[in-house]
């Protein structure tokens, strides 16, 4: 009997197998051209790569380091609309290289000289295309845009990115400083129980922080204005 049920299995089994090879068989040239196309998109990809955006980005690379020199002068204009000489701008770069680490860069680049020179609404286009690469740099540009939305007014969306910038950080140094930023908005619309929440925050998380040392007495003063 347990020698009847291993020939069915095997009998199965090669059914199984037997039909496999026909559609194999059947289907064998659409399975060819299928992997010929796969192969053709992955060489196509690599040849792009190699001859197109490389070259790319290191054109990007070369019209960014004016424009930084520019910037570290605190010539914020030429630095994001160039000199009509030799530097295009940020502004330029991050529209004709997008695509590149240089060109996203220049977003924030960008967006960072359109705030100081008090366009708030050009930075927010510039700073919300910025998606990040730069650890130390991300946070300090989601403030930016909380910024941004501070001065034009939108509080919600000034203290939404203040917590996040937060979160991003999420260290010792500056996650207290957005916090206090958030707490601050939030006690200009008056809500001086999420004020409380922010400022609790920095005491449980970032006590020994240069901010925290000193949490307590807003944490009153809140707690006072909260009863």
């Amino acid at each position: 009997m347990a020698k009847e049920q291993q020939m069915d299995e095997l009998d199965k089994m090669n059914n199984v197998l037997s039909t496999g090879e026909q559609w194999i068989e059947k289907n064998g040239k659409k399975l060819t051209t299928i992997v010929i196309i796969a192969i053709l998109v992955v060489a196509g990809f690599l040849m792009l790569k190699q001859f197109y955006f490389a070259p790319m980005e290191e054109e990007a690379q070369n019209a960014m380091y004016k424009g930084e020199i520019y910037f570290e002068q605190d010539n914020f204009e030429v630095a994001l609309n160039g000199n009509e000489a030799d530097f295009i701008g940020f502004k330029a770069i991050a529209d004709e290289y997008s695509g590149t680490k240089a060109g996203n860069l220049a977003n924030a680049y960008a967006g960072i000289c359109a705030y100081n020179l008090g366009n708030n609404e050009e930075a927010l286009e510039y700073l919300e295309a910025y998606d990040g690469g730069e650890a130390l740099l991300y946070p300090n540009i989601i403030a930016m845009i909380g910024n941004c939305y501070a001065n034009m007014g939108d509080y919600d969306k000034a203290i939404s990115n203040f917590v996040k910038a937060a979160d991003e950080a999420s260290n010792s140094v500056i996650s207290p400083l957005f916090l206090v930023k958030a707490a601050t908005v939030a006690e200009k619309l008056g809500d001086n129980a999420q004020a409380l929440e922010f400022y609790q925050e920095i005491k449980d998380k970032y006590e020994n922080s240069v901010i925290g040392q000193d949490i307590d007495k807003y944490i009153e003063r809140t707690e006072a204005q909260v009863k």
